[in-house]
């Protein structure tokens, strides 16, 4: 692994810095790199995909799945889902989490810090999943590996916790703007849907990483978004009845999505092995006939805006990819949704585009600006995240008059899911709770968790034997501590913490000291704190969590200074985060 060139006094400046919620210039410093690193790791990813259409597809492209004989497009998912059964089979449940909704939970639980092995697994099932015709995008995947690479960063280099949340967000936004070319929809895509909130030491690193991300992924593929989307505007008021009736479709098609990935019990109690070869066998049949519901679908999504579509593919790709999606979902196929729920919201759009055409030719002149509507609406329903669905309409179409048309359809779509379908949660949070997570974090725990321990921690301290002579105990007085440390002899028992203040008014009680020839910390008259330990990197939500778990109302905070080498840092108390809280907000 290459080695940072931060020497270790930099480094610990760095570290103690980052720990405020104010290391503004810091952050954004971690923010380019984050976004350098995943523009990179994208581009790898969409190479390997390019590599592998390489072997079995015509033109090298692994979206021209209908140049494929019906038999080979129909044997592929059969393929696909046999190697990765094979890859995920011996591992541990844990580790076969992926995607977006693993970067969440890991946000919301362990702070950020991405485990190795499921980062792996998602390059394998990510690459495998596209080229091997199942319904699956490569945003989901780009979102996981490129956060866990930046998460990585702050691993490497021990950073502070609450850096590494942001980290995460950087990687996020990364990742969707290196996808689309879109970085203002990365950017809010990571503070709406995977940081739940919006703060401007938040905002700054984060647009930083989504700009790099953008720059990197242009020095490859060009500047050019994802797809074409031709000119389009409101024509006429008469098209807002059919805008309306299109995200009314949108939102209920993006609720019954939600709830078919989670999955009918009894599909979800069969044996792993026959849940993949029924979805292998389902992607398989369809895909004879209509090869455009397999891979992520952003040549037919091209090719419904730029020009027509036959009505029986665009309902294939509304209904049938769609549900291949949310199928492989339920059957632990950790797939990405979010390129083939942008085609099923289009093909939405273009197929009620084209029937009022028909019906109402002097109404509905362009099905294409229903098909561009379609796609916002469904993001905004099926993953509750309006501002991102927007922003992302705004950034592919680079046409603000869309704007407009594109508000109402989100907002019609978005509401549609909530009431009707009750999906009030979104798509990756109904998917967390559904196992009996709960990633919203209360307000208090919000903000702690955006600081950490060396902001608040007293740092000025002295640590000492329980029993001590007179001489050892002005010695400790003479350096001004505010706190001392007493150590336990038996090495089981917590040490304590005392306010220096009690021992100095001992010092100075000679009938006291004619009492006692060698001083006992724990006879001093004054408050002693049981202590329990929490690292240096940690949050100050996680150093409260600890507090709360343990019972004390004091911690000492441990620094690995070199392996198996530790050393107390500083003490903080339940008062000093409670106070902080306080003033900060």
């Amino acid at each position: 692994m290459p080695r940072f060139a931060l020497r270790r006094p930099s480094l610990e400046r760095f570290r103690r810095q980052l720990a405020s919620v104010d290391a503004m210039p810091q952050l954004c410093l971690l923010g380019i790199l984050a976004g350098v690193l995943t523009g990179t790791v994208m581009v790898v990813f969409r190479l390997l995909l390019e590599f592998g259409a390489l072997f079995f597809i015509p033109g090298d492209d692994p979206e021209a799945f209908e140049t494929l004989s019906p038999p080979l497009r129909a044997l592929l998912p059969l393929l696909a889902v046999a190697l990765i059964g094979v890859w995920l089979w011996p591992q541990p449940r844990r580790a076969l989490k992926m995607g977006i909704g693993h970067v969440i939970e890991r946000l919301a639980y362990h702070q950020g810090k991405m485990p190795l092995r499921n980062w792996i697994n998602q390059w394998w099932v990510g690459v495998l999943s596209v080229i091997g015709g199942l319904s699956a995008g490569r945003e989901g995947p780009a979102i996981h590996l490129g956060s866990a690479a930046s998460s990585w960063i702050g691993t490497r280099l021990r950073l502070p916790h609450n850096s590494l949340r942001v980290l995460v967000a950087c990687g996020t936004a990364a990742g969707i703007s290196a996808s689309f070319n879109t970085p203002l929809a990365g950017v809010i895509f990571a503070m709406e849907v995977v940081m739940m909130e919006y703060t401007i030491a938040g905002f700054l690193p984060v647009i930083l990483a989504a700009t790099m991300g953008a720059l990197v992924s242009w020095s490859v593929y060009g500047a050019e978004p994802a797809f074409s989307v031709p000119p389009l505007e409101l024509d006429s008021l008469l098209d807002l009845p059919g805008i309306v009736l299109t995200a009314l479709i949108v939102g209920l098609l993006a609720g019954g999505f939600v709830r078919l990935s989670r999955g009918h019990p009894a599909f979800t109690r069969l044996p792993f092995a026959l849940r993949l070869a029924l979805i292998g066998a389902l992607t398989g049949a369809v895909a004879w006939w209509y090869p455009e519901v397999q891979g992520i679908g952003y040549d037919s999504l091209e090719q419904m805006l730029n020009g027509p579509m036959a009505l029986d593919i665009l309902l294939a790709l509304a209904v049938l990819k769609l549900a291949l999606t949310g199928l492989c979902v339920a059957g632990g196929v950790p797939v990405g949704i979010i390129g083939p729920m942008l085609v099923s919201g289009a093909a939405v759009g273009a197929l009620l585009g084209v029937i009022g055409g028909m019906l109402l030719p002097s109404v509905v002149a362009t099905p294409a600006l229903y098909a561009v509507l379609g796609m916002a609406a469904m993001m905004a329903a099926a993953l509750q995240a309006p501002l991102a669905a927007l922003l992302a309409l705004l950034e592919l179409t680079r046409n603000a008059a869309i704007m407009l048309p594109g508000m109402l359809a989100v907002v019609v779509a978005v509401l549609t899911a909530r009431q009707l379908c009750g999906c009030r949660q979104g798509f990756f949070l109904s998917t967390l709770t559904q196992q009996g997570l709960h990633p919203l974090q209360q307000p208090m725990m919000q903000a702690l968790s955006r600081v950490a321990v060396p902001a608040v921690m007293e740092r000025n301290l002295a640590r000492t034997p329980r029993v001590i002579d007179h001489d050892r105990a002005k010695a400790l007085l003479d350096a001004k501590p505010t706190w001392l440390v007493i150590t336990q002899e038996d090495r089981n028992k917590p040490p304590l913490a005392m306010k220096a203040a009690h021992l100095a008014r001992v010092l100075h009680d000679e009938a006291w000291l004619a009492e006692h020839e060698r001083i006992d910390l724990e006879e001093v008259p004054g408050q002693r704190l049981d202590l329990a330990p929490v690292h240096l990197e940690a949050t100050l939500s996680e150093a409260y969590d600890t507090l709360v778990e343990s019972g004390v109302d004091a911690l000492y905070v441990e620094h690995t200074t070199a392996p198996m080498i530790r050393r107390i840092s500083g003490i903080i108390t339940r008062e000093a985060i409670e106070n902080y809280y306080r003033r900060k907000r």
